[in-house]
């Protein structure tokens, strides 16, 4: 099928590792995606802060364009994006109001009809109807694994129906395809604080360290993410949240593009993982996996 991709202001900055591999197993998967031409910043906390209208309008105008592509629907990796296309849907759906002014803003109609997914719905979906046979190069086994989704793939509901909102299972179902282990733990869906890192650090220092801490009291090896955020606040801030906490946690933090790419026999280089702060390779190693 084909995609357009949306890939957010993240995926060219902060998350470059997280667009590498992403793109390297759509390829691998038969998933194609071809960039939305001439997108722009969704707004993301910031805009529907300041104005409604503006955070519906700046998630429209990529979706208005991702029309325009005639294609099955938008692919987004950032959780925090596929919230705000996805709420752009939702309340135009809802108001007619909202969606004449809009319409207004953008110069064209747009009804909130242009399907959103997020990137690891795609990647399970191919999972479960076989995309993976034949093409896993290298086992997970003896991996164990926290899938974290965070607040905004399960939240609001209603919005963005996004899995089982108080236990979604997707990131899970995917380890379990590479061979990991998929471990049970508490706070998969709780949050990590957030863009609060940059208002309310100590926030964030608390929240982050309670899924950190979980996660290792759980037995995980490591945790997979699917939002850039999450993963800068538990990758990139752990030394601090080590400091707040007291606790020795050294807990690498991989985005599930990067566990899929190692099954299908892409290199430690290739799919970015030398860019953490948590050095992932040689936890991956003690666990059996050839990196």
């Amino acid at each position: 099928m084909r995609y357009a991709f949306y890939p957010g202001c993240s995926l060219d900055s902060t998350a470059k590792e997280y667009r590498e591999s992403t793109e390297i197993v759509a390829r691998d998967l038969g998933i194609e995606m071809e960039e939305i031409p001439g997108w722009i910043c969704c707004g993301s906390t910031p805009a529907h802060m300041a104005s409604k209208l503006l955070s519906i309008t700046l998630p429209a105008y990529n979706l208005v364009r991702a029309r325009a592509m005639g294609t099955e629907g938008v692919i987004v990796p950032c959780a925090s994006c596929y919230s705000r296309l996805k709420t752009a849907n939702y309340r135009i759906k809802q108001s007619d109001e909202l969606r004449d002014k809009v319409r207004r803003a953008l110069g064209e109609p747009y009804d909130g009809d242009v399907p959103v997914y997020h990137v690891l719905e795609v990647l399970a979906k191919a999972a479960a109807e076989g995309a993976l046979e034949g093409k896993i190069k290298m086992s997970l086994e003896g991996l164990k694994v926290a899938g974290y989704y965070g607040c905004l793939l399960v939240r609001p509901p209603d919005i963005t129906g996004f899995d089982d909102p108080e236990d979604p299972q997707l990131l899970d179902e995917v380890s379990r395809a590479l061979g990991a282990e998929p471990v049970e733990w508490r706070r998969k869906v709780d949050c990590c604080g957030a863009a609060l890192a940059f208002t309310q650090a100590d926030i964030v220092l608390k929240l982050s360290g309670e899924v950190l801490e979980d996660a290792r009291y759980s037995g995980a090896d490591i945790i997979s993410v699917a939002c850039p955020l999450c993963h800068s606040n538990l990758d990139l801030r752990q030394r601090n949240i080590e400091k707040y906490t007291g606790l020795n946690l050294e807990i690498p933090v991989l985005y599930v593009t990067q566990l899929l790419g190692l099954a299908l026999g892409h290199s430690a280089g290739d799919l970015g993982l030398k860019k953490h702060s948590i050095n992932p390779i040689p936890v991956l190693k003690r666990a059996g996996v050839k990196v």
